[in-house]
């Protein structure tokens, strides 16, 4: 039996929906399920039971006989702009210590998620070698917490049986559209699309030209094979990018989406003074220890992964 918590979230529901097509429907979904916009995502997938966030801990008491093969830590807030520390302690960090403590007691392997935003403004580079962990300075309250579950997993001398953080980078794809103003800037730029505007990127900053900040792009169906990847080959516990290895301009991702649609242009907008500071200009995954590890399948470039997006969400409309 798998646990998967923030199942009805983005990653989470397409990870449901990819264990479904492995024939894995022996799945306990945990999340706040009273937000319709979120449980559409998992209304056509198969699992055992659903459990509220609240009332999880309670279910684990209750439940402590079953074999829990592994728990999919992807619940937590997302929002790279939040500001209130106490919550971010509490959701993120709290939350995914008391997860660990129960993949311990349950002999469970542990996976959970990380996040690129932890790099802050890449001076450091993004390589995911423990040894680099420590110095890394994220820019948001959001980031900081990501490093702080992080740098105290790699700290713990009891742990679960496998446990793996994921950095996960510029995820994109179906299933997003519940998060407004945090879903991928992929989801922006369809939706001025469908409205019948320009895409809209930001000015010159940071250094870089027009629309040529970068960010690492990964489709969630290749974000979602390295995370199912580090489980199924039981790859040595720690922390790894999930990536492409590949930086594209926003410039770049613009042209993709308006080769389907001539009739448009982009247009470029100033970048925000609030955000400034805050703002990861430039992403690019290092992926040596994942390909070290055996994974070689990504197959989605950035403009497949448009044209999939795409196809996916006119089918919706």
């Amino acid at each position: 039996m798998i646990i998967v918590t923030g199942a009805t979230g983005f990653i989470g529901s397409s990870l449901v929906k990819y264990l479904n097509s492995m024939d894995r429907n022996d799945l306990i979904l945990v999340d706040d399920i009273k937000y319709l916009k979120k449980k559409r995502n998992i209304n056509n997938l198969k699992f055992k039971e659903t459990v509220g966030i609240n009332n999880f801990w309670n279910w684990i008491k209750e439940n402590k006989s079953l074999n829990i093969q592994a728990i999919f830590h992807l619940g937590a807030c997302s929002d790279t702009l939040e500001k209130n520390i106490d919550y971010l302690y509490e959701n993120n960090i709290v939350y995914s210590q008391k997860l660990w403590d129960t993949a311990i007691e349950l002999d469970s392997k542990f996976i959970y998620a990380s996040s690129a935003a932890t790099y802050g403004d890449g001076k450091l580079g993004f390589s995911d070698d423990h040894k680099l962990i420590p110095q890394l300075k994220p820019l948001n309250p959001y980031g900081q917490s990501k490093q702080y579950f992080d740098q105290w997993v790699l700290t713990q001398k009891i742990t679960p049986v496998q446990w793996a953080g994921l950095k996960y980078f510029n995820v994109y794809g179906p299933g997003e559209a519940h998060k407004g103003r945090m879903a991928s800037v992929v989801w922006h730029f369809i939706q001025q699309l469908e409205r019948g505007e320009n895409i809209k990127l930001f000015d010159a900053s940071h250094g870089f030209n027009a629309g040529d900040q970068k960010r690492d792009f990964i489709y969630i169906e290749d974000a979602l094979k390295m995370t199912l990847y580090i489980l199924s080959n039981n790859l040595e516990s720690g922390i790894y990018n999930i990536g492409t290895g590949k930086a594209k301009s926003f410039n770049e991702l613009a042209n993709a989406l308006l080769n389907s649609n001539v009739s448009l242009n982009s247009e470029y907008i100033p970048f925000p003074k609030d955000l400034l500071d805050y703002y990861q200009a430039y992403t690019c995954a290092e992926m040596n220890k994942l390909q070290k590890a055996g994974f070689d399948d990504i197959t989605v470039d950035l403009e497949l992964g448009v044209k999939l997006y795409l196809q996916s969400y006119q089918k919706k409309i």
